[in-house]
């Protein structure tokens, strides 16, 4: 199991301009390690379908829709969690990682849009991948595989209903129960 267990806050999402970008956070964070992803919106299609590819995929990946951002966050802090807001404004993301290793839990808060000025008060750590303009799903992903030192490129799903079967060239998909070697 990684630790810290990791989750991921999606704030800002606009549904009539936000859902594929939305559905990229969610799916890579799954794939990287993180258990769960709080959206602060109301968009079932995301939801949907980052849940779909957990059930096929495998693993206990969660996606809850409609949180309201401010309560979601202040209920972690109050169970131990601590705030991870990642911005281009933050501080290096190599002079904080080890530290953010030591936590136990962690939120991670994904803007959209602008992000709300408090937030920065609100987030134990202000994380920036690079001070300069990028993705929000190039920086979650180069997160979570710093967080996780590359441990989480290992991670299996057994309860997966299929599999992808790393090959040279083309695309192999399997069935699990057709698998006989190694864990995919």
């Amino acid at each position: 199991m990684l630790k810290p267990k990791s989750y991921v806050l999606r704030i800002g999402h606009r549904p009539e301009r936000d859902l594929r970008v939305t559905t990229h956070v969610g799916l890579s964070s799954r794939a990287l390690g993180a258990s769960g992803m709080y959206l602060a919106a109301d968009d079932r299609k995301v939801v949907d379908s980052i849940m779909d590819v957990a059930h096929r995929f495998g693993g206990t990946y969660f996606c809850k829709n409609n949180v309201k951002w401010k309560n979601c966050i202040n209920i972690f802090k109050r169970n131990g969690g601590k705030v991870v807001h990642l911005t281009m404004y933050g501080l290096r993301l190599q002079d904080v990682i080890s530290e953010i290793r030591t936590e136990k839990k962690i939120l991670i808060v994904v803007g959209a849009e602008k992000v709300p000025g408090n937030m920065y008060e609100l987030a134990n750590y202000n994380v920036a991948v690079s001070n300069q303009p990028h993705s929000e799903i190039s920086a979650l992903a180069l997160f979570l595989d710093h967080l996780y030192d590359g441990a989480e490129l290992e991670l299996a799903f057994p309860d997966a209903e299929l599999g992808v079967l790393p090959t040279a060239i083309g695309k192999t998909v399997i069935k699990h129960d057709e698998y006989h070697g190694d864990e995919v």
